[in-house]
């Protein structure tokens, strides 16, 4: 089955499209990458997503707005993977949507909104569309994420030691895959958001993010900025957590500056980046992880990796690319991986990382052009992955 996973993140840049044939092989998920794109969201739709992003006030007419906006473009990125990437043909579209809200009160999620309305995408793609795969977790009494979990535990079982997987987005997450008892994930807090954020804010909008480390490695860590950071709650909270731009914003970070203020922007940089590489640190030593695999936007960023390499001296870091996943797709692959677990009957989340009570089926279905005819359900769920060789 050919699957096309759409991904938009929490820095909201645009859409990653990833394609990959999946097949059933015994107790193995076969995964052959077809290719990814990246589509830039348009200027109009990323203020739109920037203006309705907490702690912003917004209203019913603005999320009606930007849930078709954010379709459509979801649609056009569907549209252009399935000729560019499957020569068009695919069979399934998975989409992700956009992340406007991630409720969580008292370390337990409510409830979770992605935007982007799936009609727009079956509609221009005659392709049926699985999307919303967070709410089932969550109303299982999960957490709604680490959802690419499903893949890394997969990518990771049977390797030697603690190997642990870590996705370096708007928000770093972890999955580590001890040899013995059950997988564990959980986000550990801001990747990009607050470098983002500090960016755009520094630079009046004139950049979106840190490129190449850059400014982070001109500064120097604020000693007294980063132990304030350090003192959020949110780092004490056992896994199974999640967070979000909900909680780690440009109010939140100019309100620590205010406490702890840093002149130079640069080591304010610094200063970020060293945060994210602690508490990933911390988050690692307190699983015994003695392999990290990594993936994401934070791959392009060097300083961040130098920076969680200090942290975890005698801990190799390699990138999700050495074991066949390309790490700019990975999150795109993964939402592919739980969209064809669900047309198949399978779960698609692993509740030790989650949080669920039970494993569930994840998402809606959306029919395409022509009747709906799903595969004959399988009854056991696969538990490795084998990377075949990527399409020529």
């Amino acid at each position: 089955m050919r699957v096309i996973g759409l991904m938009s993140g929490t820095s909201y840049d645009g859409i990653d499209a990833a394609a990959a044939e999946l097949s059933l092989a015994g107790d193995t998920l076969v995964m052959r990458p077809m290719g990814m794109i990246h589509v830039p969201y348009p200027d109009e739709v990323r203020a739109r997503i920037a203006a309705l992003l907490p702690p912003a006030a917004t209203t019913a007419g603005d999320v009606c707005r930007l849930d078709t906006s954010v379709g459509r473009a979801f649609a056009a990125a569907a549209v252009r993977a399935a000729a560019e990437l499957c020569g068009g043909a695919a069979d399934l579209v998975v989409s992700h949507g956009q992340t406007v809200f991630h409720w969580v009160e008292d370390g337990a999620v409510l409830g979770t909104l992605q935007l982007g309305n799936p009609a727009w995408i079956a509609e221009a793609t005659g392709l049926p569309v699985v999307s919303d795969l967070r709410s089932r977790d969550v109303a299982a009494g999960g957490q709604g994420a680490p959802l690419v979990s499903v893949l890394d535990t997969l990518l990771l079982r049977g390797r030697a030691g603690v190997p642990a997987a870590l996705n370096l987005g708007g928000i770093a997450n972890v999955t580590v895959v001890p040899p013995r008892g059950e997988p564990v994930a959980f986000d550990t807090g801001p990747a990009n958001a607050l470098l983002d954020a500090a960016v755009r804010h520094f630079s009046g909008g004139a950049r979106d993010h840190d490129e190449d480390g850059r400014g982070a490695a001109a500064g120097r860590v604020g000693d007294g900025l980063l132990t304030r950071l350090l003192a959020d709650p949110y780092y004490r909270r056992p896994a199974p957590k999640t967070t979000g731009k909900e909680h780690f914003h440009l109010p939140y970070l100019l309100e620590a500056l205010a406490g702890r203020p840093v002149p130079d922007p640069a080591d304010v940089l610094a200063t970020l980046t060293r945060l994210t590489a602690v508490t990933v640190a911390d988050a690692c030593r307190a699983h015994s992880v003695t392999e990290l695999v990594v993936s994401g936007g934070g791959v392009r960023n060097p300083t961040m990796l130098r920076m969680i390499g200090e942290e975890l001296p005698g801990v190799p870091l390699r990138s999700s690319d050495d074991l066949g996943v390309p790490s700019a797709a990975k999150e795109a692959l993964a939402f592919a991986v739980l969209g064809f677990l669900t047309v198949h009957g399978l779960p698609g989340q692993v509740p030790s990382c989650t949080g669920a009570r039970h494993a569930v089926l994840l998402g809606g279905l959306t029919p395409g052009r022509g009747p709906l005819r799903l595969p004959e359900p399988v009854a056991v769920p696969p538990t490795r992955l084998r990377v075949a060789a990527p399409a020529a």
